[in-house]
């Protein structure tokens, strides 16, 4: 029986969502192992004078819990 764990993440890129998304889970995998899914909440993106200034994706994202031995 495996359990598993989610938690919720938010990426920012000043390019697009996906890079968001990818620098979100780049980041994460560096502490979070046996990472499963990521599921996009919410993606939005900050404004300043009428132009886009960085793109924001909510993630919920999920990890198994290792076992103790």
């Amino acid at each position: 029986m495996s359990v598993y764990k989610i938690v919720e993440i938010i990426g920012t890129s000043p390019t697009s969502w996906e890079d968001a998304a990818q620098k979100a889970l780049t980041t994460a995998s560096k502490t979070l192992e046996e990472l499963r899914i990521a599921e996009v909440v919410k993606q939005d993106m900050t404004i300043d004078k009428g132009k886009i200034t960085s793109f924001r994706v909510r993630l919920n994202l999920s990890f198994k819990y290792r076992e103790s031995e």
